[in-house]
């Protein structure tokens, strides 16, 4: 029989232990996202060129972390649906959307924290959104001071729009990383809460964003936009409550 997540408050964590225990006693099958360690150290961050919110460039220093070489999946989100009775995301029975390799989409923020718990209590680990700073740093691949993680330029196929179809994961080249889909796809949440004017006062050390706001940062381009792909630099957000179905999520593990 399924169960029921207990409610997850604002980032909060559900207790750990009783949902493993009951995991394993119903033989769940978990599917574990493959990771990618990415080492500490620093890089520019933001645009001078961009969006006055990405303004001024700064120097960022990420301690080490891991993160997901995709974005979740339909197949994923259907594995926590079904252990947890979660409420299902806005367009779920949506065929167009209903690929297995397809990102999962209209998704809440609270929501991927939902399913960051839920797969940190069934395997052991710890896992959680990224942080905007973190979510940049990935997104440029190695690289630094480019537009995208390929470099300046968009390609021929950049194109989207609402009556083109959402790509499944994986069939685009990665970035120097080797993490796919950084620059489009779907909107993916971060941690942070969002401020326009943050890098004017963002610690240079793991800045974690403001303590407080009304809106959830996210990084990452759009199916439904006119041009698909986004700048590496370029900020989004949302309220957290909010369901569209160009918003998804990717998971992080802090790398001790």
């Amino acid at each position: 029989m399924p169960f029921h997540l207990p409610r997850v408050g604002d980032g909060g964590r559900v207790k750990r232990g009783w949902m493993r225990a009951r995991l394993e006693k119903e033989h769940m099958s978990i599917i574990h996202p493959e990771m990618v360690t990415i080492l500490e150290g620093d890089f520019l961050m933001g645009c001078d060129t961009g969006g006055e919110n990405e303004m001024p460039v700064h120097r960022v220093w990420v301690g080490a972390f891991a993160i997901a070489k995709h974005v979740v999946t339909y197949r994923d989100y259907d594995a926590f649906l079904t252990a947890t009775n979660h409420v299902l995301p806005l367009h779920w029975n949506d065929s167009k959307l209903q690929h297995p390799n397809q990102p999962v989409v209209a998704v809440r923020w609270f929501d991927a924290v939902a399913y960051c718990d839920w797969l940190s209590e069934v395997t052991g680990e710890v896992y959680r959104l990224p942080t905007e700073a973190e979510r940049e740093k990935a997104s440029r691949g190695g690289l630094e001071g480019l537009a995208y993680p390929w470099g300046d330029d968009l390609p021929t196929d950049h194109h989207g729009g609402r009556d083109t179809s959402l790509d499944a994961v994986g069939l685009y080249e990665p970035n120097g990383y080797g993490l796919y889909d950084m620059s489009g796809g779907v909107h993916e949440w971060c941690a942070d809460y969002y401020d326009p004017s943050y890098y004017a006062i963002s610690p240079e050390h793991n800045p974690q964003g403001p303590e407080f706001g009304e809106r959830r940062v996210a990084r990452g381009g759009s199916w439904r936009h006119n041009v698909r792909y986004t700048r590496c630099a370029a900020r989004s957000s949302l309220a957290p409550d909010k369901q569209f179905s160009d918003f998804g999520f990717r998971c992080v593990m802090t790398v001790q």
